[in-house]
């Protein structure tokens, strides 16, 4: 029995990035052999445990069969006599199918070093066609390695297999899972134009397909330059898009609500905003955005209205709003006999705070 580390954490030692988690293949074991010396299992669809001390994951080596279309539609085999090179043939890219042992000592059976010297993304078998997710992976690492190419090969591979139909099998969970990985990377334009080069685009987000992934990309990238959350930059993904549409997509992906809700109201108040110079359209701006009891997310459609219109007066929102937030709703309750008449009175002190801070 003998235990490698695999994967990212090696690829990344190698790139000099900083390691975070590791990864473990192990070869020449059985189930009840790791059970046996403390490892926890984990793993449904194959056999994966958790070290007793360190809690990292172990895997056995393994190779997998194609049976049935899109990523789950696997026969996984895992035994004492797989190899590591078996198991590292059956990973999506050279740079990610190197493993290390114990003492320090690399195998690297598929050129991984080579590509990453060359700054090369390239698939490592033919095998890779069997997982649709792979698609969404290299898109993603495309995005986070920006320096890095696409090799013609692997990119005509993966245009096969969205003409055979495999990315109609993902689901919305790992779709979204390798999204918002890429949107979170340091230039998110690589990633959609990745996915467009391959007709991935056009089959999972038809909608961003349509749009101008030039301009998309720009605000994308300036959003990664800014670091700003998540859901700025999924806001920003959908910002040429109508409202319907935008939900529709949001709806479809199972965006995260609050990636959905600023993407929705970005959509909607990108040009509706615009006209937002007098009191009164700001304080109608602000009520419908609910900026009094969500100043977070309203903070966040700002940044990305200052992004999708750099010539907005968005500091100017921000002042009034801070204006019209200051007013003591309290006491103007208090001091209304009438308590119909308190929504009127706020309504009127806000509007007066606001039209001071113009």
């Amino acid at each position: 029995m003998k235990a490698y580390i695999v994967g990212g954490a090696v690829r990344d030692a190698l790139l000099g990035l900083p390691v975070s988690d590791r990864d473990w293949v192990v070869v020449g074991a059985t189930p009840e052999q790791m059970l046996a010396a403390g490892f926890r299992p984990v793993g449904k669809d194959f056999p994966v445990f958790l070290h007793p001390k360190t809690h990292e994951e172990y895997a056995l080596a393994r190779t997998e069969r194609k049976t049935a279309p899109g990523y789950r539609g696997f026969t996984v085999h895992a035994a004492p006599d797989v190899t590591l090179e078996e198991d590292l043939r059956r990973r999506d890219l050279t740079i990610n199918a190197i493993a290390q042992d114990e003492a320090g000592q690399l195998v690297d059976p598929w050129g991984g070093q080579r590509d990453l010297a060359q700054h090369c993304l390239r698939h490592v078998s033919p095998a890779f066609a069997e997982d649709p997710v792979r698609i969404l992976r290299v898109a993603r690492f495309a995005a986070r390695f920006t320096d890095f190419s696409l090799a013609p090969e692997t990119l005509a591979l993966m245009r096969t297999m969205v003409d055979a139909g495999e990315v109609d099998h993902l689901v919305p969970e790992r779709v979204w899972q390798e999204v918002s990985r890429g949107l979170s990377a340091t230039q998110p334009s690589r990633m959609l134009a990745a996915l467009d080069q391959c007709g991935a685009l056009a089959r999972l987000m038809p909608e961003l397909f349509k749009q101008n992934l030039a301009l998309c990309g720009a605000r994308l990238d300036t959003a990664a330059l800014l670091q700003v959350p998540l859901p700025i930059r999924y806001a920003l993904m959908l910002a040429q898009l109508d409202t319907a549409a935008a939900q529709s997509l949001s709806a479809r992906l199972r965006a995260p609500t609050d990636c959905k809700e600023l993407a929705t109201m970005l959509a909607r108040e990108q040009t509706l905003v615009i006209r937002a110079r007098d009191a009164g359209t700001l304080l109608a701006f602000f009520n419908r955005c609910d900026a009094w009891r969500r100043p977070e997310r309203f903070a966040n459609l700002l940044d990305a209205l200052q992004i999708v219109n750099p010539g907005l007066p968005v500091s100017t929102f921000a002042r009034t709003l801070a204006h019209a937030r200051a007013i003591d709703t309290g006491e103007i309750a208090r001091g209304c006999p009438d308590k119909s008449a308190i929504p009127r009175a706020i309504h009127a002190a806000r509007l007066a705070a606001i039209a001071g801070g113009l």
